[in-house]
C-alpha cells in the first residue's frame, strides 16, 4: 500500500487516479486521508488456503473481477499500477488491454505477484536479485523501494527534540507496526530493564498491545520512564523516529528494505514466522549485505535484548551498518516507478 501511496505522490499532477482496494482493514482510509479517490472490491487470498476455505476464496476471486471490471469500464484508464496482493490479481484479470505495471516489493514473490506478472507490460523489483523470479527478464526494471515523501530524513538532534527524547546516548526505535508484533514486544519488556541504561527506547506497540505497554512504563523507575517512550502508531512523525534513532528492531516486511535503508539505519529483523518465507529473505537480503542481523522469531524472546546490548557497545559495527544500509537506499523509486508508468500510458494499446 504505501509503495503504490509513494507512487501516487511522484506523479503528482501528470494522472487523475482511482484506487481499488479491498473492503475492510486500515487501507481505505489511509488512502482517503490521501485524497485519494477509493472503490472497494471483494477479494481473498488463494496461496496457502485450506481446502474449506479455498471454494469461498475462489468465489470472492470472481466476484472481485467482476466488480473490478465494471470499475475499470467506468473510469477507462491508460495504465494501471498493480502491486500484488489479493486485490490486484482480480483488477488485473479485469484489466483486459490496459497496460499494467506491476511494482513487486519483496525480494521474492508472492503468489498473486507471479499471477500478475505474465499480464505485466513491465515488472518493478526492489533488487537485482528479484530478476530471477521471473521468466521474461527483459521486462523487469529495478526501481528500488518507494518511499512516502513524508519520509524525509533530516537531523537527528532536531528529530529528537521533535520527540521529546534526549539528544545524548542511543536511541532504539523498535517498530510493532499497526497491529503489533506481540513476540518482540513481549521480548523488549521482558528485557526492558536491562536494556534501558543503554538507550532510550521509542517503541511503536501497535494498537493492540499499547495498554500493556503503559502499564509498563507506569512500573519503571522515574529514570527508567524518562527512557521509555510507547507509542501506538505514528504517521506524521514516522520520519522522526527513524531520524532520531541509532538502532531499529521490527519485522522484516517489504518497507524494511526501502525505509531503514533510506534513513541508514542499523537493524535487528524478526521475521513473522506465519507470512511463508518472504519475510526470511528479506532479512537475509539486508543481513548478508551487512545492514542488520536477523532474529528467529522462535529465539526472540532468549536473543533479542542480548543483541542489541551487543551492537551498542560496538559503536564501530554499528557504523559500519549503517554505511551498508545506505547503500541499499533508493530514494529516487518513487519517480522511477511513476516515469514507467507514464510511459507506458503514451505506449497506448494493448501490453
Amino acid at each position: 500500500m504505501y509503495p503504490a501511496l509513494a507512487t501516487i505522490a511522484a506523479l503528482g499532477q501528470r494522472a487523475d487516479v482511482l484506487w481499488l482496494g479491498s473492503k475492510g482493514g486500515m487501507e481505505a482510509g489511509l488512502v482517503q486521508r490521501a485524497g485519494i479517490p477509493f472503490e472497494a472490491v471483494p477479494a481473498a487470498g488463494l496461496h496457502g488456503v485450506g481446502l474449506r476455505s479455498l471454494p469461498g476464496n475462489l468465489a470472492a476471486l470472481v466476484r472481485g473481477t467482476q466488480a473490478a471490471g465494471r470499475i475499470i469500464r467506468a473510469f477507462r484508464p491508460q495504465v494501471m499500477l498493480l502491486t500484488g496482493g489479493f486485490v490486484g490479481v482480480p483488477a488485473a484479470l479485469a484489466g483486459g488491454g490496459v497496460r499494467k505495471v506491476l511494482y513487486v516489493p519483496d525480494i521474492e514473490p508472492a503468489l498473486a505477484a507471479r499471477m500478475i506478472s505474465r499480464l505485466a507490460s513491465v515488472v518493478a523489483v526492489t533488487a537485482e536479485e528479484s530478476r530471477r523470479f521471473y521468466p521474461r527478464r527483459s521486462r523487469v526494471i529495478v526501481s528500488g523501494y518507494p518511499t512516502r515523501p513524508d519520509l524525509e530524513p533530516g537531523s537527528k538532534v532536531e528529530a529528537r527534540q521533535r520527540l521529546g527524547v534526549s539528544t545524548d546516548g542511543r536511541v532504539i526505535v523498535v517498530l510493532g507496526g499497526s497491529r503489533g508484533a506481540r513476540s518482540i514486544n513481549e521480548a523488549l519488556w521482558t528485557g526492558l530493564a536491562r536494556l534501558l541504561p543503554m538507550a532510550q527506547v521509542i517503541h511503536l506497540t501497535g494498537q493492540l498491545d499499547f495498554p500493556r505497554a503503559v502499564e509498563t512504563r507506569g512500573g519503571l523507575t522515574p529514570e527508567g520512564k524518562a527512557r521509555y517512550f510507547p507509542v501506538a502508531y505514528l504517521h506524521e512523525e514516522m520520519a522522526s523516529a527513524y531520524a532520531a534513532a541509532d538502532l531499529a528492531i521490527g519485522r522484516a516486511g517489504a518497507s524494511s528494505l526501502g525505509e531503514l535503508p533510506l534513513f541508514a539505519l542499523p537493524s535487528i529483523l524478526v521475521p513473522y514466522p506465519h507470512a511463508w518465507r518472504y519475510q526470511h529473505v528479506n532479512a537475509d537480503y539486508l543481513t548478508q549485505r551487512g545492514a542488520a542481523v536477523t532474529v528467529a522469531d522462535e529465539r526472540v524472546g532468549s536473543d533479542l535484548v542480548p543483541t542489541a546490548l551487543t551492537l551498542l557497545s560496538d559503536p564501530g559495527r554499528l557504523a559500519a551498518m549503517s554505511t551498508a544500509a545506505r547503500r541499499q537506499a533508493s530514494p529516487e523509486a518513487a519517480r522511477r516507478i511513476a516515469d514507467l508508468l507514464e510511459d507506458q500510458a503514451h505506449a497506448g494499446g494493448a501490453a
